[in-house]
């Protein structure tokens, strides 16, 4: 064992999330990002049973509409942060950021962090980086003279490259949807609470092909925010722990070459950053597969749910579609998926909602979506497309 393996098993469990917070989510909040952040911030401290003076520590990440650490702090009135990470990147580092705050905990460099989420994504910024002349990506620039700007269109070259090389359908990507939405009638804060049917997806107006209206993320307004701080110290809170049993992150090296990039010119455009990350992820936390009990995958599309189910393991490559048209990803199959309703009916808040869903989960606190008896879940970010990064946690029930 190298010593870095026996220091990611010393990290292991000596962390854990406290406490969730949420605002609305919204198609207009009225308000601010940074009254979004604070409110959630706010929130996530009042499950937790803290206060803003308990706080030693803040995060979060950011592409496009943001309210970072340092203009979040001085709101709430903390004057002295030991910790704080306001680190670029969209939904690829989402992950990264939470884990970044537990190593911190875990090292002695704050011991309460909140990291948090804040966006106008519907009534102010669009995600992607329209509507505003400041590039998500270095790659921009060759891209936007071919009209290819939008993640819709980068993301569904992808999708179209795994139909074309498995035989994956549009139903595949149409099950998912409704299966999630499926969930999201059982969740009072998602937007989308209507069930669909699978006609109903096929329906759905041609955004960029292979994907309709209903493969695609909402945009939402609004904000997330978990409590991280020692084990130690959860155990004495208001809310049982949810402990931080591994935490990883990494990728390409490069937007114009690395893996996922939209000008990776690699073997196969079918496999993502994410293939590489979970034999990590899982050796740190000493469990597999099989021992998950709930998964919170990144769906800013469908097609990201189908390749990470096939990159962390839970099916063979190729047989993702077949796998979630099985019914295995529906709350009562073996591996419930996006129990919340995900991005696509929960609302988008950039990756913090699907790990606070995780928490809820095994906290037994997710009321009518609650999986019996979950005990370990994973929560991922963007498997590695666009950006060639990815990152992800294994939370476990203490």
């Amino acid at each position: 064992m190298t010593d870095v393996s026996k220091r990611l098993l010393e990290f292991r469990d000596r962390t854990a999330v406290a406490g969730v917070g949420y605002t609305p989510f919204t198609k207009d909040s009225g308000v601010s990002t940074l009254t979004l952040a604070c409110r959630a911030v706010l929130a996530a401290l009042e499950d937790a049973g803290l206060a803003p003076d308990d706080v030693d520590g803040l995060a979060t990440h950011r592409v496009g509409d943001s309210a970072p650490p340092t203009l979040v702090g001085p709101a709430l009135g903390l004057t002295d942060l030991a910790w704080h990470l306001d680190q670029f990147g969209g939904g690829s580092v989402s992950h990264a950021v939470v884990g970044q705050a537990a190593l911190a905990v875990a090292a002695g460099m704050a011991e309460t962090v909140v990291c948090y989420r804040a966006v106008n994504a519907r009534s102010e910024f669009r995600m992607g980086g329209t509507g505003r002349g400041v590039p998500v990506s270095p790659e921009t620039q060759y891209q936007a003279p071919y009209g290819f700007v939008a993640p819709p269109q980068q993301y569904a070259m992808y999708a179209r490259a795994h139909m074309l090389r498995y035989g994956t359908k549009e139903e595949h990507f149409g099950r998912l949807a409704v299966t999630q939405r499926a969930n999201a009638a059982k969740n009072p804060r998602a937007l989308m609470r209507a069930p669909i049917t699978l006609d109903d997806y096929l329906a759905s107006r041609w955004i960029a092909e292979p994907f309709r209206l209903l493969d695609c993320c909402l945009e939402t307004d609004g904000a997330c925010a978990v409590v991280v701080t020692t084990a130690e110290r959860a155990r004495s809170l208001r809310r049982p722990p949810v402990l931080v049993s591994a935490a990883a992150w990494g990728g390409g090296t490069s937007h114009l070459s690395g893996p996922g990039g939209p000008s990776w010119t690699g073997p196969d455009p079918t496999v993502t950053a994410a293939a590489a990350l979970a034999p990590r992820l899982y050796a740190q936390a000493g469990l597999g597969p099989a021992d998950i009990d709930v998964a919170e995958l990144y769906d800013c599309f469908t097609y990201s749910v189908i390749v990470q189910l096939e990159d962390y393991g839970f099916c063979a490559k190729g047989e993702g579609g077949p796998y979630v048209d099985s019914g295995a990803t529906a709350l009562d199959g073996p591996l419930p998926v996006n129990t919340h309703g995900g991005f696509l009916s929960e609302g988008y808040v950039h990756g913090i909602n699907h790990l606070a869903e995780a928490v809820s989960q095994l906290r037994g606190e997710a009321g009518d979506r609650q999986v019996p008896g979950a005990e370990v879940a994973l929560s991922t970010s963007q498997p590695g497309y666009i950006l060639p990064a990815t990152s992800a946690l294994i939370l476990r029930r203490a």
